[in-house]
């Protein structure tokens, strides 16, 4: 029986991301690498991936991915390699009244094959707040809110910082999140939800929209789903680039 791949999962290790502003990140990093391994060398692809991965450590970030891709491939003879590298980034973010400091953190992947020589693809996970158009509507007084979470990968054409993919979401909610507010912050975001309620399908078109309108994204999809206040179930919304119409030139 032949297997279409084979590799190791959830290996964690601590690693250092690159920062826009020239610094550099220490986070961990859970990385699933996987290839498709001849039979006979199947049982040694498990001590060579670990050991490949411990050759580039701490420095494993996407500039290094093509480079391991290939040792892989080249000491296992496997027809393909990829891998999935999984970190929580840490962002510095003032509340925006007070200018209050705190450290946000997103949820952030990289994932890169062999077979492709573009720039791995890039995942981040951003929470935002919706505020519900109906309820907005239908009520007297207030209109519920809720947190959201907004999933968008992108395949990009060249290096984008995950800063600006993060910046990118936070700005098509109908408020942005912080981990610190103080009381004056606390009246700006939810005054800013209300004057701005979204359903999650307002909050992909709007994500979208950014996206497509960025030369160096090739693909993206993007995913908003709202933890619901007043209801047991979340609302969710998705939309990939291939399905939607190319934009409009002038």
């Amino acid at each position: 029986m032949s297997l279409h791949s084979v590799g190791i999962s959830n290996f964690t290790c601590p690693v250092r991301i690159p920062e826009k502003g020239g610094g550099v990140q220490q986070t961990v990093a859970t990385i699933n690498l996987l290839a498709q391994v001849p039979r006979k060398r199947i049982e040694s692809c498990v001590s060579v991936m670990t050991e490949l991965l411990d050759e580039y450590l701490p420095e494993i970030h996407s500039g290094v991915f093509p480079e391991l891709l290939a040792k892989v491939r080249g000491r296992l003879q496997a027809e393909d390699a990829r891998i999935e590298m999984r970190f929580p980034y840490f962002i510095a973010k003032k509340a925006p009244v007070t200018g209050t400091l705190s450290l946000m953190e997103y949820q952030c992947t990289f994932t890169a094959d062999s077979e492709t020589e573009t720039e791995p693809r890039l995942t981040v996970v951003v929470p935002v707040t919706t505020l519900c158009p109906c309820s907005k509507e239908i009520s007297r007084e207030g209109a519920h809110n809720q947190r959201a979470e907004v999933t968008l990968t992108i395949r990009p054409l060249t290096m984008i910082w995950l800063e600006d993919l993060i910046a990118l979401v936070e700005a098509c909610g109908s408020s942005e999140i912080y981990a610190l507010l103080k009381r004056p912050d606390e009246k700006f975001v939810t005054e800013q939800a209300y004057a701005q309620p979204m359903f999650v399908e307002d909050v992909v078109r709007k994500v979208a929209q950014r996206a497509m309108a960025r030369p160096d994204i090739a693909w993206f999809s993007v995913g908003v789903e709202s933890f619901e206040s007043i209801h047991k179930h979340s609302a969710y919304a998705f939309v990939d680039s291939r399905d939607l119409p190319p934009p409009a030139t002038v």
